[in-house]
Order: C-alpha cells, then structure tokens, then sequence
C-alpha cells in the first residue's frame, strides 16, 4: 500500500486534492488568523442581515413616542430614537442595505472597470489613449467628491447612490486591470495563442483574464467596504437614503443633535460601520496574500 501510494505521488497522480489549486488556496488562506477572523465575523454580518426580517424585535421604522430616547435596557437593548424606534432594529434592517450598496457598487466597479482595463491594455493605440486619459479626468476628483456630484445630478436616492459609488471607483480598477493586462501580453503562451490562430477578442477573454484576475478580486473585496463607507458618508449628508429609510449613515445624522443627552442613537450605527468595514478589509487582506505568490511565505 505504503509503496503504491509512493509511486503514485512520483508519477504527479497523488490523488484529487493535489490537482486542485482550489484547495491549496484555501488552505492558504485558512492560515491566516486575521482573514479567518473577518471571513467569520463578515459571515455573522450577512447572516444577520439575511434573517432581519425574523429577528428585528420591533419595526424598525415605526415610532413608538412613549419610549423616545430610551437609553439601552432589557426591552430595547441599543435604546431607542427621538420618535421611539429602536436602535437594534433599525442597525439589523440597515445591515441589508449597507451590505447591497456595498455589493452592488462593488459589482459595476468590477465589471466595467475589468471591461475597460482588459480593452485599453490589450489593444493599445488610441483606444488605450482616450481610455486611460478619460480615467486621469475622473481620477482627478476625489471619490467623495465625484460621487456626490452624480448623486447631486442623478437625484437622492439608494439606488443612485449604488450607481454613483459604483462609477467613482471604476478609474481605480481601469488603471490596475490596464497594468495587469500589459504586463501579462508578453509572456508565451499569448504568443502561442496568436501563432495557433486564436482572435483577439478570444485571448483576451479566454488566456489574459484568467491569468489576471487575483488583483481585481482583492481590490474588489477592498472596495466592497470603501462603498459601505461611502455609501453612508452620502447618506449622513442628506444626499443618500432618506428617512424612514434605516440606513447606517442616516440613523447617524439624525442621530447627531442628541450626541450629549443620548449618545447610543449615533453610537452603535458607527460601531456597525467599523465592525462592518474591518471585517470586509481583514478578508481582502487575506485574498491578497492568498492569491499574490511573492506574499506566500
């Protein structure tokens, strides 16, 4: 038994597992303590925002006024707003929402941002030149900035601030995918592709992306909670969700005029923010080191 498994590792046929890069992925990752740590606390996250609608104990949005700017107890365990609504059901129910703009800026950033990095880098020539000068304009205004102006032009609303978050961060992602791309059309097997008879479009597609796509997953992950925060930021500004709406940023604003008598309103939305964003960060760091080989030790 003992000599036939030898010859078999000899012969590189060890059985599944070591045909699998899959699996060595994520036993890498699984090394990482930190990763391992924000992957589960991301997972606690999401599962208590799939299941808000079950385990809200009151409704987020309806006031309950003989109860107003009640300080946590054992009925409203983060207190409740000035109308009486409680803090805890609210900071779930905004958990779906904050999470979905996250995802969902995150997703038109990648998709379009990997379209254009993948076309400018492999094509070249003037397409490259009004791509790449076009993401200069837009990467000449702050995140922030360039947001709130296609809120501020597109209306306040939830869904724009997806669009508007989602548009900003792609100059980021043009500009990675553009390097990637360049870098990976020198090396052979494009070449062979070419020779064998392969389109342009085919390579692109089938042999460079694949072989690319480790720093736009990351950045990707990284981005999920610079949405988060941003998303909120428009928010605490007026120019995101509005009232009733319990979004994170939201229950922020209108928690700030009572920071002195009732400091849980604005408190406990800010610690879901930090909690939220660090577990997001902790799991792209940990990509990063995963799926980046000069970063295995």
């Amino acid at each position: 038994m003992t000599t036939a498994r030898t010859a078999s590792v000899e012969l590189g046929t060890a059985g599944p597992e070591a045909r699998r890069p899959s699996v060595d992925l994520i036993r890498r990752f699984r090394r990482n303590r930190n990763a391992v740590a924000g992957a589960v606390l991301l997972t606690i996250l999401v599962a208590a925002a799939v299941l808000a609608p079950a385990i809200v104990p009151y409704p987020p949005t309806k006031p309950l006024p003989r109860v107003a700017l009640e300080a946590p107890s054992r009925q409203h365990w983060m207190g409740t707003d000035e109308i009486g609504r409680d803090i805890l059901s609210r900071v779930l129910a905004g958990a779906r929402l904050s999470l979905l703009v996250g995802l969902a800026a995150s997703a038109i950033t990648l998709v379009f941002g990997v379209a254009l990095g993948l076309v400018a880098g492999y094509r070249g020539g003037w397409l490259d030149a009004i791509v790449m000068r076009s993401v200069d304009v837009m990467l000449a205004m702050p995140t922030l900035l360039f947001a709130l102006a296609i809120v501020a032009a597109l209306g306040a609303s939830l869904v724009n601030v997806m669009l508007a978050v989602g548009v900003a961060g792609i100059p980021r992602f043009t500009r990675l995918m553009r390097g990637c791309v360049l870098s990976a059309k020198q090396n052979v097997y494009v070449e062979a592709a070419h020779a064998v008879g392969c389109g342009g479009l085919r390579i692109a597609v089938r042999h460079i992306l694949p072989n690319v796509y480790g720093p736009a997953l990351v950045l990707a992950t990284l981005n999920v909670g610079v949405a988060i925060l941003t998303a909120a930021t428009l928010s605490f500004l007026g120019m995101g969700a509005q009232p009733p709406t319990p979004e994170w940023g939201l229950i922020l604003a209108r928690g700030r005029e009572y920071l002195r008598t009732a400091w849980w309103i604005s408190t406990f939305p800010g610690l879901a923010i930090v909690v939220t964003v660090l577990a997001v960060n902790m799991v792209g760091d940990g990509l990063q080191d995963t799926l980046n080989p000069r970063l295995r030790s």
